[in-house]
């Protein structure tokens, strides 16, 4: 047996220790993908899977997959699905709400149904020699890969392009809501407002005067309650309201102490300057 044919058959220390470790930090990922509540926190997780498969792809020689998978699927797919969810604003109480019914049973059947067919692959897979990545990568990494792609799985390439094509349109399909009815006009939502009562002018901004001004915290009202009119209803639902009122009226009795002090201490000095004057009369 020559040299590249053991080193096919045999794996090294460095080798075992690498597939452990990283293989571990992959499983890990994709089940915290699975079960964590927040979507955020799911992105990450997936990230970090996606940087763990490419430095498996970056160990095993191909190193085109290794760098499309961090630079494609990691820095432009996941980063974009990330800061969409961010900005978007995506809450466990969401993941609730079932646009089609029974979408969570087909689902739980399609991922069993995938289990079954993946494990009856791999249990009837038979091979008896490796070739390794030498004879792949002769010409080149990316030579080798483009002609097994362009030629004997063309079509499987193609199928798969068309499935994405179609999960792309469907998605889109999905969730876009066609509008039923004529969007009102300012005035009109003015006047309805006033019909009903509500708040009529523009509502206040958000944030204490001259100590805090960010959005998730509610203005103060002169008697040192929070008013929720100055908050997004988007924050209120979520709870991430962060409450000063306590802060500020600490402040403020704190402040009050200090003006009573400095009158009491200017009342007292004018008398201590009056009476010199009046014992030299």
């Amino acid at each position: 047996m020559t040299a590249q044919h053991l080193a096919a058959y045999t794996t090294s220390t460095g080798e075992a220790f690498q597939f452990w470790v990283l293989g571990t930090v992959a499983v890990v990922g994709a089940l915290c993908t699975v079960f964590m509540r927040r979507a955020v926190h799911s992105a990450l997780c997936l990230a970090g899977t996606m940087i763990v498969l490419a430095v498996f792809y970056l160990a095993n020689g191909a190193y085109f997959l290794g760098i499309v998978q961090i630079v494609v699927y990691t820095g432009a797919i996941m980063m974009l699905f990330l800061f969409v969810v961010m900005l978007v604003g995506v809450t466990a109480a969401d993941s609730l709400k079932e646009t089609i019914k029974g979408q969570r049973w087909l689902a739980l059947l399609c991922g069993i149904g995938f289990g079954v067919l993946l494990f009856a692959g791999i249990g009837n897979a038979s091979l008896t020699e490796f070739n390794g990545t030498g004879q792949a990568n002769a010409n080149g990494n990316v030579e080798g890969l483009a002609s097994l792609i362009f030629t004997k799985y063309v079509f499987a390439f193609e199928i798969t392009g068309a499935l994405l094509i179609t999960a792309a349109v469907g998605a889109m399909v999905l969730t876009h809501r066609e509008r039923t009815e004529r969007a009102r006009t300012q005035r009109e939502l003015s006047e309805q407002r006033v019909r009903e009562g509500k708040h009529v002018p523009p509502l206040p901004a958000p944030g204490v005067y001259a100590r805090h001004n960010a959005v998730d915290i509610a203005g103060l009202l002169p008697d040192g309650t929070p008013s929720e009119l100055t908050v997004s209803k988007t924050l209120r639902e979520r709870g991430q309201i962060r409450d000063v009122s306590a802060e500020a009226l600490n402040d403020l009795r704190a402040l009050e102490q200090r003006a009573e002090e400095r009158l009491e201490r200017t009342a007292i000095e004018p008398a201590t300057f009056k009476r010199p004057e009046e014992a030299s009369k």
